[in-house]
């Protein structure tokens, strides 16, 4: 059984990652400062490292520096809200193996995580979705439609590589808000409904199909 090291300092995050890594197979431990973290991995075991930047004690980069400094190879996965590509660039040269913003889609973050599990460590992950007209960078988080650069929100930006994973495929609601809104969704909202509505105004209008009593689809088409 593979043993992943959680590094967050929000309760609710660091539970509900737990929770749904324990329920696919893996061990885990959470802490929720970086002097902790280093503790544990002084000590090994670990197979795996998800890694918030964000942490009360010290800056996520020190650690991975400091793991690195000291010639530890386990891999590591940053998972923070901090979505500049300044902040991307420098944990990917610090010695992050993989980057992943916040919100995020929880399937993503386990099929990352496997992939850096494999023997011998596995390959790359796809860089750039590209679905039709709409391609998103997953490295600078970069969006463009045709030739056209796209602002979106770090939350816009989780949606639709939602969408764009799961091109042609009817999502509902429901398993939207579980896998963009997760820990902190309520049922009750319409938050779904207003992000679609921000995506087909920044992208174009037919980018996302709307299934009567069932949900959206991802529907562009080259």
């Amino acid at each position: 059984m593979n043993r992943i090291l959680i590094v967050e300092d929000e309760p609710r995050i660091a539970a509900f990652i737990e929770k749904g890594l324990r329920a696919k197979g893996f061990a885990t431990t959470a802490v929720g400062d970086g002097q902790t973290a280093l503790a544990h991995l002084r000590r090994g075991g670990h197979d795996l490292v998800v890694l918030d930047l964000g942490l009360p004690d010290t800056d996520g980069i020190a650690v991975l520096e400091e793991l690195r400094g000291v010639g530890d190879g386990v891999p590591v996965l940053v998972l923070t809200a901090r979505d500049d590509v300044g902040d991307t660039v420098g944990a990917l040269e610090s010695g992050a193996d993989d980057y992943m913003t916040k919100p995020f889609a929880f399937d993503e973050l386990v099929a990352r995580i496997r992939l850096r599990l494999r023997p011998g460590g596995a390959g790359e992950p796809e860089v750039v979705l590209r679905r039709g007209r709409v391609s998103l960078d997953l490295q600078t988080r970069r969006v463009r439609l045709g030739e056209r650069e796209v602002e979106l929100t770090a939350r816009e930006i989780a949606l639709l590589e939602l969408f764009m994973r799961h091109a042609g495929q009817v999502l509902s609601r429901e398993q939207i808000l579980n896998r963009i809104w997760g820990y902190d969704h309520d049922p009750a909202s319409n938050v779904v409904d207003v992000y679609v509505g921000y995506l087909r105004r920044k992208l174009a209008a037919d980018v996302i199909e709307t299934v009567r009593g069932m949900g959206y689809r991802f529907t562009d088409e080259p």
